[in-house]
């Protein structure tokens, strides 16, 4: 069977379903630039305040996935890729909630529906994604961790500065202030880690100096099982 190649130029984007994650990769790739609003679509049926959501930043919605998927050149839907089979031509990506501002972490596998889905399909894919984050390519078998470590880990950075905001309020701190803190410091130790190269323990020691404040908060963390104690190195 033949492939038909999409056009990278004018391709349409469709997402089934209206959830956080749908809406966080639309808001990312109209906010880049690389679509325009009226080339992304997705279907919300009965749902009007996720309707609403989609359709104040421009995206078309329809009422069917079957509308979505006839006026779409790329579908993104949320399904464990052995329940879809056949001819179709897909890839399986791992992204995360933080394409709404362009910065999400997205795993493509190399799981292609051979001999249906082409390296241009992949391709297609790198670009649409890549215009909302970073690319880490992964092996298949590696799926599980990936999902674990980039799909959940938001939460986790989250509840982080939450309780790092939330410590500042109790030292006196107004909680606006706490939060914005808490948020640029989280992404300044974050940036440090991605533009070094440097392995995080040896940043940890570099602001930790020996019996003062910042050795003791280490240690309580260490104390709670903030750390990892499998053999590697860790701080």
């Amino acid at each position: 069977m033949e492939t038909l190649p999409i056009s990278a130029e004018s391709f349409k984007v469709g997402f089934i379903g209206a959830g956080k994650m749908a809406e966080s990769i639309a808001r990312g790739v109209v906010a880049s630039g690389m679509l325009p609003p009226n080339r992304n679509s997705t279907a919300v049926h009965s749902n009007l305040n996720r309707r609403q959501v989609f359709e104040s930043f421009g995206v078309n919605v329809f009422s069917s996935s079957e509308e979505v998927v006839k006026e779409s050149d790329v579908v993104i839907f949320y399904v464990k890729p052995q329940e879809w089979s056949g001819q179709d031509r897909f890839v399986r990506v791992m992204p995360n909630t933080p394409a709404a501002v362009g910065e999400t972490v997205v795993s493509p596998s190399p799981c292609f529906n051979e001999p249906w889905t082409t390296e241009e399909d992949g391709a297609l894919v790198a670009k649409l994604f890549g215009s909302v984050g970073k690319m880490f390519k992964a092996d298949e078998k590696m799926f599980d961790a990936v999902t674990c470590l980039s799909g959940s880990g938001p939460a986790y950075i989250f509840l982080a500065i939450e309780a790092l905001a939330d410590g500042g309020v109790a030292a006196g701190l107004p909680r606006e202030l706490a939060l914005g803190l808490a948020s640029q410091t989280v992404l300044g130790g974050a940036t440090m880690v991605s533009k070094t190269g440097k392995y995080p323990g040896v940043l940890k020691d570099d602001v930790t100096s020996p019996g003062r404040t910042t050795r003791a908060g280490v240690h309580e963390l260490e104390k709670g099982s903030w750390s990892c104690n499998n053999g590697e190195q860790n701080g």
